[in-house]
């Protein structure tokens, strides 16, 4: 059996400075992998992947499944290929959780690896974040999303976090450190998460040594400097604060 590899459509850094044009379908992402996330073309709502289907979370944390045609500009997704499970409780903040998650992998000898992680569990509260699509060249996603993002707070709500780890020497390809994504129990609510309080639940871990990036074939895509977007910025827009 094949072990499951991180395909990845463009890098962080690209998307970062505003390449948001569709680069894969859904359709085709889907052949690649069964969990993970991402934005899609525009960037028109966050991603989830979860048991090989893809949703789509909009500006008011509304979940919808994606259209197979609808295009994917940056995500990263992987077969789920569960190799350990931890039950855990009482997580007060995301902080804690990804503590929690460091251990673990480090506990592993896997620091230097990538990991994708699935959380189902009941939650007292995930505070998260989606935006609504806005075609554009060349903004920069940070100005995208302080002009289209908004953010949300679910409560007592069963579900579904979507973490993914990439090691520090593998910054830009994407965020380092962890990225989560909720989805509800019932694929109603959900988006890119930056905090929680997790009252139980279950981490099953993978472990992902291979990636395959997808880089977009259009000529745009060369003029961009990819090492301009700043690690702020990037940090910003990972903890929901651009």
């Amino acid at each position: 059996m094949k072990k499951p590899k991180m395909f990845q459509v463009s890098t962080l850094q690209a998307l970062m400075l505003g390449y948001t044009k569709s680069v894969i379908t859904v359709e085709e992402l889907l052949t690649h992998g069964d969990i993970g996330l991402g934005t899609f073309e525009d960037v028109d709502g966050e991603m989830i992947v979860l048991d090989g289907h893809c949703y789509q979370a909009d500006a008011k944390g509304a979940i919808s499944e994606a259209k197979s045609d609808k295009g994917v500009p940056f995500c990263a997704v992987s077969h789920m290929e569960e190799q350990s499970a931890h039950k855990i409780e009482n997580i007060f903040q995301i902080e804690d959780l990804k503590r929690f998650l460091d251990i673990s992998i480090d506990e592993a000898f896997a620091l230097n690896s990538m990991h994708i992680v699935r959380i189902d569990g009941f939650f007292n509260k995930v505070m998260a974040r989606s935006e609504d699509g806005l075609k554009s060249r060349h903004i920069e996603l940070k100005k995208i999303l302080e002009n289209n993002q908004q953010d949300f707070c679910f409560e007592n709500i069963e579900g579904t976090l979507v973490c993914i780890y990439f090691p520090d020497y593998m910054d830009g390809i994407n965020a380092t450190g962890w990225h989560l994504h909720f989805i509800s129990k019932d694929k109603s609510l959900g988006g890119h998460v930056f905090d929680i309080n997790l009252k139980e639940g279950t981490a099953f871990f993978s472990k992902i040594s291979t990636i395959e990036i997808k880089f977009p074939d259009t000529a745009e895509f060369d003029t961009y400097d990819l090492k301009e977007a700043s690690e702020k910025d990037i940090k910003a827009v990972e903890q929901g604060k651009a």
